[in-house]
């Protein structure tokens, strides 16, 4: 039997409402659930059979997404958000997906990001984009791009970040970049607001290895709009596909064309 692992912010009383009622519905159908506050500081102890049911908007699933894939577990995500582009399950449909998530193991695998820093910094995570971005407001960043080793360019830019398919209707279409499906095994490097450089996007395989090296000036770098480590120059990071995909349980399709027209109809990505 499935652990089954509401995530929520302990902020959303709709989300805490609604972890309420639908775990009530499984507790009486013999379904053991709990409530995990993505806030609270204390981790949970998973494993790779845990249904993680992120109840919020996308800061909700980044969240709930980077819990679920350091055990290898399935996230369902549900939206109380405005539109998401996984965010493909109605409060009110709760309880049967849930119940569908238990008898099907039907999950879409979503390509994530490892990231490797040169001053030893560690490995970290990003679902939808990793940016290396100025440290000080006012100056420009200095970066030199790396594909599997091979010099590419230099940006002189506000940042320079890699996105993910899931990530391109993010932080990536507001810098210019493209919408790219999200079942593509591809990234997208992306410039911010670049100065007198080229300033589009390129689209490298899955397989490749992009690295940034600060050239000049400090730098921070941000993962899923989380700061997760600066860099002096000199110093790098690498990104790569991660080994292990995000899973998402696909209880319905995931179609692009609607998400696109009602992203574009709210004003936003």
């Amino acid at each position: 039997m499935s652990q089954l692992l509401f995530s929520a912010f302990s902020n959303r009383d709709d989300a805490l409402e609604l972890a309420r009622a639908a775990g009530q519905q499984l507790d009486d159908a013999g379904i053991t659930n709990s409530l995990y506050l993505l806030d609270s500081g204390v981790a949970p102890i998973l494993d790779a059979s845990t249904l993680v049911i992120s109840l919020g908007g996308d800061g909700t699933f980044l969240k709930s997404a980077r819990l679920a894939h350091e055990f290898g577990a399935r996230v369902l995500a549900v939206n109380l958000g405005r539109l998401g582009f996984l965010l493909n399950v109605p409060p009110s449909d709760l309880v049967d997906d849930i119940n569908h998530s238990l008898a099907h193991d039907h999950v879409a695998e979503r390509l994530a990001l490892q990231i490797t820093f040169s001053n030893g910094d560690g490995e970290e995570f990003a679902l939808n984009e990793v940016v290396v971005e100025r440290a000080h407001v006012g100056h420009m960043v200095r970066v030199k791009t790396l594909i599997d080793g091979d010099e590419f360019l230099t940006y002189s830019a506000d940042g320079v970040m890699v996105a993910t398919p899931t990530g391109s209707t993010g932080y990536n279409f507001s810098a210019g970049g493209p919408v790219v499906d999200a079942i593509l095994p591809v990234m997208i490097v992306t410039p911010i607001a670049p100065h007198f450089t080229i300033d589009r996007s390129i689209v490298v395989a899955g397989e490749k290895v992009v690295q940034f090296v600060v050239a000049d000036l400090p730098a921070v770098v941000v993962a899923d709009g989380l700061t997760i480590g600066e860099l002096e120059p000199g110093d790098s990071i690498q990104i790569r596909r991660s080994p292990t995909p995000v899973r998402v349980v696909a209880t319905r399709s995931f179609e692009l064309g609607f998400r696109l027209r009602e992203s574009l109809r709210e004003g936003h990505a």
